[in-house]
């Protein structure tokens, strides 16, 4: 007996990458008006990717696309990073944005823009994201350094600061003094929630600039309020770390960074940043790595 009465087509893309099987892998489920919101958490449980997009009709009339995007426990994620960047080199690549280049897309309540662009004859995606939000310091290290295990670690400087900063999701910015002090952090999911809850964070994101190149720093993402133990390439949590290292530069005026995320698992991302003192625009690109259809 045949109960299949949708077929459903899908992508996967790994953002931030230049090839497979690299960067931050994106389900990318296109023409999902007739889907209702349990349909898709239960396709992105399916997936099981950090997070599944979906791109619907606008119910606002100056945007070109919706986009809703979920985590693999079902949770719906508003902030601006690879669950959006992923979707709009998709649209680019398949032809279905034509020769424009500027868009706003609706994701929650903001509508934000997004610029095309195109570098070595792929598609390029630039985001703003929303402005940039000092949400507090976090003033208990010692605690934090226990539930990022660097108290266990030799040596263990454990985090020089920990700050929360949105741009459309508020993230744990903790700064560690070296790339191998990133390496070795080894979180327990446990003891790193409530900090995250008490914080008012979604996610913890431990970060160096130490020996790296100028403009650049070295992150990892940890986030167990959504059940991702980690993740590749984060760009909700890439933007606010921009914004706060413009700050801290006291340069004022307009910067660039990158940030380089996921080689420790093996899927190195590189993540650009542009970054005003009321804005931060997120840049980058994809590679295609699957499709197929669900049957529903």
């Amino acid at each position: 007996m045949n109960i299949t009465n949708k077929i459903q087509q899908y992508a996967i893309v790994d953002v931030f990458a230049e090839r497979p099987l690299r960067g931050n892998p994106l389900a990318v489920v296109p023409d999902a008006d007739d889907l209702d919101e349990h349909t898709m958490r239960a396709i992105a449980v399916e997936f099981n990717l950090s997070e599944t997009s979906f791109v619907l009709t606008p119910t606002e009339a100056s945007a070109d696309f919706r986009i809703r995007s979920f985590t693999p426990t079902g949770d719906e994620v508003f902030g601006v990073g690879h669950n959006a960047l992923g979707v709009w080199w998709w649209l680019a690549e398949t032809g279905q944005l034509g020769e424009r280049t500027s868009f706003v897309q609706q994701l929650g309540d903001e509508l934000l823009p997004v610029s095309i662009g195109r570098e070595n004859g792929r598609a390029t995606v630039s985001l703003a994201q929303a402005m940039p939000r000092h949400i507090g310091d976090v003033g208990d290290l010692q605690a934090l350094a226990e539930a990022l295990g660097l108290d266990k670690s030799e040596p263990a400087l454990g985090p020089q600061e920990a700050v929360v900063v949105s741009t459309g999701a508020a993230h744990m910015l903790v700064r560690l003094v070296s790339r191998d002090e990133v390496d070795r952090a080894e979180p327990d999911a446990s003891m790193l929630l409530p900090l995250l809850e008490r914080a008012g964070a979604q996610g913890c994101y431990v970060f160096t600039t130490s020996g790296e190149q100028r403009g650049e720093a070295y992150a990892r993402f940890f986030n167990p309020t959504v059940g991702i133990r980690e993740d590749p390439a984060t760009g909700s949590a890439a933007g606010p770390l921009g914004w706060l290292l413009a700050n801290r530069s006291g340069a004022g005026g307009q910067e660039t960074f990158t940030v380089v995320q996921g080689v420790s698992m093996g899927r190195e991302s590189h993540i650009r940043l542009l970054v005003r003192p009321d804005a931060v625009e997120l840049t980058g690109s994809a590679v295609l790595t699957a499709t197929g259809q669900l049957h529903l």
